[in-house]
């Protein structure tokens, strides 16, 4: 089956073609990340402007001469003006070719990225997905059947990295950038600056790094040294990472998974890949670990078209409506 996947969840237009979930095809993404930089983040309304600008140049090249079978598009969670782009685009479409439209919910859309690239992970699987506004544990025990485990009370995992980034003034999109600072210090030197590991020692599968943002401001202000930046972008990445890992390895304690999935943005920080690999290799040794390339980390529709895949319910055209406070539990 070719689906062709739509994804305007966010600042991005993508479009993709995939064949039985995880053959991708084509997969096209145009961003208007350079405009929302001048402003040291995402406009919505200039967002959903551009996105009205690309939707169909994008779908346009994305089909190219495939024949496809059914559309999907992202729903929620995400900016209502994007996600009202995509979701009118693909009813018309569905209505226009007379094809099955597959709502898709943009969180587990993430997840499916495991699917590409010629994996097959199995079930019981653990989930780790973290992202600018999303960081939670989610067990999975079939294609369609999740149970959310734990997640942040708060910030997730990449706002803590692009509100602190934006303190540094660095470029947006901070995240990367705050990972390319911290390469900068040298872990052989002493590290002068700790911060809090937020939660680790409760028990349960929650996060928080609201306050964990409080102690780089307030770190940030006492040095007040720009010669130091990179030490505070590394600690500041440790201590972030260290929480992802160690929640994550007290959820497979307890759940017992025969593989662990990770998705969304912050699986493409490569202190979190090597902490989680490590973590798996020394621990839990008959795990399966599955991280996306770093191409299918980010928003793209080939993940959205591999969830409709594996998660077919064609809904009526006109019943599928945008919902920004989608979530999974």
């Amino acid at each position: 089956m070719n689906i062709l996947g739509i994804e305007t969840s966010c600042d991005e237009t993508a479009a993709a073609v995939v064949v039985d979930g995880t053959k991708l095809l084509t997969n096209v993404v145009a961003s208007s990340q350079e405009m929302h930089a001048k402003f040291g983040g995402i406009i919505p309304e200039k967002a959903a402007r551009e996105q009205l600008k690309s939707i169909i140049p994008v779908i346009t090249e994305a089909m190219g001469n495939h024949q496809i079978d059914a559309l999907a598009v992202t729903y929620g969670p995400g900016l209502i003006g994007s996600l009202l782009v995509g979701v009118e685009t693909a009813k018309a479409l569905a209505f226009a070719w007379n094809k099955p439209l597959i709502p898709v919910n943009h969180l587990i859309g993430h997840i499916y990225a495991n699917w590409l690239d010629g994996k097959t992970p199995q079930f019981p699987a653990l989930v780790l997905l973290v992202s600018g506004g999303h960081t939670e544990l989610i067990l999975m025990a079939n294609h369609g059947k999740f149970k959310y485990l734990g997640g942040t009370r708060d910030d997730a995992a990449g706002e803590c990295f692009d509100k602190c980034g934006r303190l540094l003034n660095l470029p947006y999109p901070y995240g990367p950038y705050i990972e390319k600072l911290s390469e900068e210090f040298d872990p052989q030197n002493k590290l002068g600056i700790s911060f809090p590991r937020p939660m680790l020692n409760d028990k349960n599968l929650e996060f928080s790094f609201s306050g964990l943002k409080t102690a780089f401001l307030n770190e940030y202000t006492k040095i007040n040294d720009k010669t130091r930046e990179n030490e505070l972008a590394y600690a500041l990445q440790e201590a972030v990472t260290d929480v992802l890992t160690e929640k994550t390895a007290r959820a497979i304690l307890k759940y017992r998974p025969v593989s662990l999935l990770v998705a969304g943005g912050v699986s493409a920080n490569k202190k979190l890949r090597e902490k989680l690999n490590a973590m798996v290799q020394s621990r839990f040794p008959n795990l399966r670990l599955f991280i996306p390339p770093i191409s299918l980390c980010t928003d793209n529709a080939s993940y959205i078209a591999s969830a409709a895949f594996f998660n077919y319910h064609e809904v009526p055209w006109e019943k599928v409506n945008a919902d920004p406070s989608l979530q999974i539990r």
